[in-house]
């Protein structure tokens, strides 16, 4: 191919691809090792040198089972987290992104390879979240215990709204393209920016951007690649951040890591499609609950910070 008048040779879709798959290679091993250094360095303090159990790993793999089918991992995550008290609520954002970062680049790998999509469109889209995410993990990690519960009960009542739609057809029908360009390009880098920024907070990324990318009037099936590289290149750069600062438990991260990746390969080669609906539906009344598990935690909180306040006043 080239590039008009001037002759200059452009890089074919396929050379691009297999470069953007390179990148992601390098960024995997990177935050692999960089993980398991400060494991080690960190291993016995605050609890993080605890080893993940069957329970956290089975998590790891029904979550990232159904997550790789549409789902999505952190509502249901973070429920379940909640509802078994088996992270504490300032932790969960970290642990959501450091635990399942690898597992969403299994998929992420699977569904760029397979899956056609503009290359421009994908990398700056890409490109935007990976910015909006090591932002939103610099303020996430340093926010007080209450406001992360505040946070993360409002992001689960979204998602099960997000899930409402789903189930009762709410959701934009899309367009034929396979890509954006001008002004519509830009809002799909500005959109994905912010939800970017989100997914630190514990907002999955999967259903907004399918909204987003049917709203700009893209072939729904263009949103996997998308929001799956998305994911793939912000949860490693975020997750370094939460991982430096010591904003996670590092037993439940590794546990949904070594349960989520298989999950993920029988989901997306053997499964491969199942019907969402009563799933979701089940997800719907968890969510809501465990949102309202989360705000009450963050009420309660707050009102007995306030005597102590007024003692230390």
């Amino acid at each position: 191919m080239t590039a008009g008048r001037r002759g200059l040779s452009l890089p074919e879709p396929m050379t691009i691809k297999s470069t953007l798959l390179l990148a992601l290679a390098v960024l995997t091993a990177t935050y692999g090792a960089y993980w398991f250094v400060s494991a080690r360095k960190s291993r016995g303090a605050s609890g993080k040198g605890s080893s993940p159990s069957w329970l956290l790993a089975a998590i790891g793999f029904v979550t990232n089972f159904f997550d790789t089918l549409g789902i999505g991992s952190f509502a249901p995550t973070t429920s379940i987290f909640k509802l078994r008290t088996l992270v504490p609520d300032e932790l969960i954002p970290g642990t959501l992104n450091v635990g399942h970062a690898l597992p969403t680049i299994t998929q992420a790998f699977i569904y760029i390879t397979i899956i056609e999509v503009d290359m421009t469109t994908l990398i700056l889209m890409i490109a935007a979240s990976v910015v909006g995410a090591f932002l939103g993990a610099g303020m996430v990690a340093a926010w007080p215990r209450h406001k992360v519960q505040i946070g993360m009960g409002l992001a689960l009542l979204a998602a099960a709204i997000f899930f409402m739609m789903t189930n009762l057809g709410l959701f934009p029908p899309g367009g034929d393209t396979l890509g954006l360009e001008g002004a519509k390009l830009g809002l799909g880098v500005a959109g994905n920016f912010l939800l970017g920024a989100l997914m630190t907070l514990g907002i999955g990324l999967y259903a907004p951007c399918m909204i987003l990318v049917a709203l700009l009037g893209m072939n729904p099936r263009a949103a996997f690649p998308i929001m799956m590289g998305s994911c793939a290149f912000l949860m490693p750069v975020g997750s370094m951040r939460f991982i430096a600062k010591g904003s996670y438990s590092f037993g439940p991260a590794l546990g949904l890591a070594l349960g989520g990746i298989p999950g993920t390969l029988i989901a997306a080669f053997i499964v491969r499609s199942l019907s969402m609906t009563a799933v979701r539906w089940l997800v719907v009344v968890v969510v809501i609950y465990a949102s309202a598990a989360m705000l009450r935690s963050a009420l309660s909180g707050k009102r007995e910070a306030a005597p102590e306040a007024a003692l230390n006043a």
